[in-house]
């Protein structure tokens, strides 16, 4: 194949991009149109459509043989239908198959946390990586695991969604309906909580970051501080499952700096292993990742 095209569907915004096969960043034709998922789920379709289209008219390239494709959530592999879609007009419907018969192509889809890890690991940070695990932690927590250069999706579609482990027994309820999530104690909306509930004050996590690392507010270092030492946990598990090379971390929890020294050292905490010796990196390919993600993917 000679270029890879891939589309990032997100709630707001459909992204499109053609990249060249030879290992490059810089996209021969990229372009964004507004999802209107309002409009419904054949109105998406019908938008992703729209965004192939207009790739191949500003490019003057053929429509390609293969299509990768990012979403809000993932593929249920024994049925094909898709689930766990904050974008909820999908859940249920047969994405990839509707996609398939409307574009007359292969279409290949990944979650969007996937899409991060396989772009850091094929073109970004962690390229050349044995074994990735792309880690997202903002308004959530997710990740994405890729080994030799292909997205691990699991026999449910799950692999990746550390998010969803048990961390804390007695924690918080999760939308998930579980207790105690990965994503109850380190995403972003959660951190904010944790400060307001030892404060009595909101604050955004900017501002509570701040705060910490200019040593004014003690709440706002014992936030951090459990951070850090939740942060060990949660990760622990699975460098000691999945054992990876390298781990990207993303989402606005992942530009807090501290992670990469003082979480580092409770992940090494508590691993199963007297030394830590993954490499635990920032990404380097910013907000590009997901659509980059989507059209490697036509590349595995």
């Amino acid at each position: 194949m000679s270029h890879l095209w891939g589309i990032d569907l997100g709630g707001t915004k459909i992204e499109g991009v053609i990249l060249p096969s030879d290992g490059s960043i810089k996209p021969i034709c990229r372009l964004r149109i507004p999802t209107e998922a309002e409009r419904g789920y054949d109105h998406i379709v019908s938008q992703i459509g729209r965004v192939v289209s207009e790739l191949s008219s500003k490019s003057g390239l053929a429509r390609p043989e293969r299509l990768g494709i990012g979403t809000p959530g993932a593929a249920e592999p024994s049925t094909g239908l898709m689930k766990n879609c904050n974008t909820t007009s999908l859940n249920g419907r047969p994405l990839p198959a509707d996609l398939n018969a409307a574009l007359s192509m292969d279409v290949l889809v990944a979650n969007d946390a996937n899409c991060f890890a396989l772009a850091e690991a094929t073109l970004g940070v962690a390229k050349g990586a044995s074994v990735v695990f792309g880690v997202i932690m903002g308004t959530g927590v997710g990740g994405g695991v890729v080994v030799n250069g292909k997205v691990l999706n699991g026999a449910q579609g799950i692999a990746g969604e550390w998010g969803h482990n048990l961390l804390e027994p007695n924690g918080l309820p999760c939308y998930c309906g579980k207790i105690g999530c990965v994503e109850t104690v380190l995403s972003g909306p959660f951190l904010e909580r944790h400060y307001a509930s030892l404060s009595g004050t909101r604050r955004s996590l900017k501002e509570i970051v701040a705060l910490a690392n200019a040593g004014e507010d003690a709440d706002a270092v014992a936030t951090l501080e459990r951070l850090y030492d939740r942060f060990g946990e949660g990760l622990s598990v699975i460098v000691n499952i999945l054992d990876p090379d390298v781990i990207v971390l993303g989402g606005g929890v992942g530009n807090i700096s501290s992670l990469y020294n003082r979480g580092r050292e409770a992940v090494e905490k508590y691993v199963f292993n007297d030394r830590l010796t993954t490499k635990i990196c920032a990404p380097t390919l910013g907000d590009s990742a997901g659509v980059f993600g989507a059209a490697m993917l036509a590349a595995t």
